[in-house]
């Protein structure tokens, strides 16, 4: 009884897994690119005119 304990712990892990990873990725197609990458634009804007000052 102990050998299947110890081999559902795993098994329910991998459930688990799963399931978060097909939740994440669900709200990552919902949620779209735009805001980080316009966020990286505004960080190279701000460190291309921090280094061209100097």
């Amino acid at each position: 009884m102990g050998a299947l304990a110890w081999l559902l712990i795993p098994l329910v892990a991998a459930i688990g897994a799963g399931l978060w990873g097909s939740w994440a990725n669900r709200t990552r197609k919902a949620r779209s690119d735009g805001p980080e990458l316009d966020g990286y634009a505004r960080f190279r804007a701000a460190m291309e005119k921090s280094h061209s000052g100097g």
